[in-house]
């Protein structure tokens, strides 16, 4: 098994922004099937929170000997979608995906 750890937090002032934000955990393998995708938390951008008060997801994947690509998906309402991926090596037991929202 291997650990993707994805990890959110800002550390801009957002406290004006109203707009609601729903981040989802992305994970797929190098054939591009998907192991893992789903929403994690939905939000006002204004509340997501300081590197203090971080969240943290933890999800467990099979090792099928494939690189991973892993990380968040967001969608901001009325606005659109972005992502921030990473790649998570075939040996990697561990992969931290660090977020700073901005």
């Amino acid at each position: 098994m291997r650990t993707i750890r994805l990890v959110l937090y800002t550390n801009k002032d957002f406290s004006n922004d109203d707009h609601n934000i729903s981040f989802s955990a992305h994970i797929t393998n190098q054939g591009g099937s998907i192991a893992f995708d789903s929403t994690l938390y939905t939000m006002k951008v204004k509340d997501i929170p300081n590197k203090a008060n971080q969240l943290v997801f933890e999800k467990k994947v099979p090792s099928d000997g494939s690189i991973l690509t892993a990380g968040f998906v967001y969608t901001i309402e009325n606005v659109g979608e972005s992502w921030h991926l990473d790649t998570c090596a075939a040996n990697e037991k561990l992969k931290v995906i660090e977020y700073p929202f901005e």
